[in-house]
C-alpha cells in the first residue's frame, strides 16, 4: 500500500523519533523506497534581516547544505532498512510547502513526521510545520508523537 515513504527531518532528536515506525511501516508494508528529506530555509532580503552580501551568503548556503547532506548520511546509517532504497533529498524554501509539492510531484505515497504535541495557546501562537504539511498534503500524513509530549486540548 506505501511504497514511497517521505520523512521529513530537521535535524532534532524529536524529528528522529519517527525512524522506528518508519522502519516498521516500510517493511510491513513492503515499500520500495525511503526519502528522507531536510529542507534549508533560503535567505530572502528584507527590512528586518541584514544584508550580508552575496559571497557570505552563497558560503552560508554551501555551509548548511553541506551540513545537511552529512546529517542526512548519518540518519541513513543508522536506519535498518534492508532490502528498501534509501533516497536522500535537500530542498530549500518553506519547509511545510516544499515538503507537500515533493510530494504531490514525486509520487510519495505516505509522508510520516514527528510532531510536538503543542496545544492551546502554544500551537495557535507557534503554529506548526507537521500541522500545515497535514493540512496542504495531497497524500496520507502519519504524524507521530514525540516521546514526553504533555498531553491537552
Amino acid at each position: 500500500m506505501y511504497k514511497k515513504i517521505l520523512v521529513p527531518l530537521d535535524g532534532s532528536e524529536l524529528a528522529e523519533c519517527v525512524l522506528p515506525h518508519v522502519e516498521s511501516i516500510a517493511k510491513g508494508c513492503a515499500a520500495v523506497s525511503v526519502v528522507f528529506v531536510r529542507v534549508l530555509d533560503t535567505y530572502v532580503p528584507s527590512a528586518n534581516y541584514v544584508y550580508i552580501g552575496e559571497a557570505l551568503r552563497k558560503d552560508i548556503e554551501a555551509n548548511n547544505e553541506k551540513a545537511a547532506r552529512e546529517y542526512l548520511d548519518d540518519v541513513v546509517g543508522r536506519v535498518n532498512l534492508s532490502g528498501v532504497e534509501v533516497q536522500k533529498r535537500i530542498l530549500n524554501g518553506n519547509a511545510a510547502e516544499s515538503i507537500a509539492e515533493y510530494a504531490t510531484k514525486n509520487d510519495v505515497d505516505l509522508i510520516v513526521i514527528a510532531t510536538h504535541g503543542r496545544s492551546g495557546i502554544n500551537r495557535w501562537a507557534w503554529g506548526s510545520v507537521a500541522d500545515r504539511i497535514l493540512r496542504s498534503a495531497c497524500v496520507p500524513v502519519l504524524m507521530v508523537r514525540a516521546p514526553g509530549c504533555v498531553p491537552g486540548i
